[in-house]
């Protein structure tokens, strides 16, 4: 199970654990983004931090309908406890989790300030 809480802003945000090139790991505190169907956007300064694989270019619609080109990266999460590579998406917004990175998981959201977040395996 993957737990977190609602920001004040009323984001559900979870922690999440990234693992680098090198060996080296970072948490970052992530927004869950039911809109987004991609795996996770980080900010290019995280990116680095954790020297990822450049895969490609790609483009992705944002709500304003506004096409956005982004770098994408490979990278690996711990994900419920394992181990899971993913791409992610170069962005200078807050870390997102997208739907494709939940995907399989049901998503519980208190909607108060502090309430609890939980992902639970299907």
């Amino acid at each position: 199970m993957i737990t977190g809480s609602v920001n004040a802003y009323r984001d559900a945000v979870i922690r999440l654990t990234l693992l680098g090139t090198k060996g080296q790991t970072q948490e970052i505190d992530a927004v869950i983004d039911t809109g987004f169907n991609g795996s996770l956007t980080l900010p290019q300064a995280t990116i680095d931090t954790l020297e990822l694989s450049w895969r490609s270019r790609g483009s992705s619609i944002l709500a304003n309908g506004q096409v956005d080109e982004c770098d994408i990266y490979t990278a690996v999460v711990l994900w419920d406890g394992q181990k899971r590579p993913l791409l992610i998406e170069a962005t200078e917004s807050d870390p997102l989790v997208g739907m494709r990175l939940m995907a399989g998981y049901r998503i519980t959201i208190e909607n108060i300030d502090g309430g609890p977040v939980t992902l639970e395996k299907l």
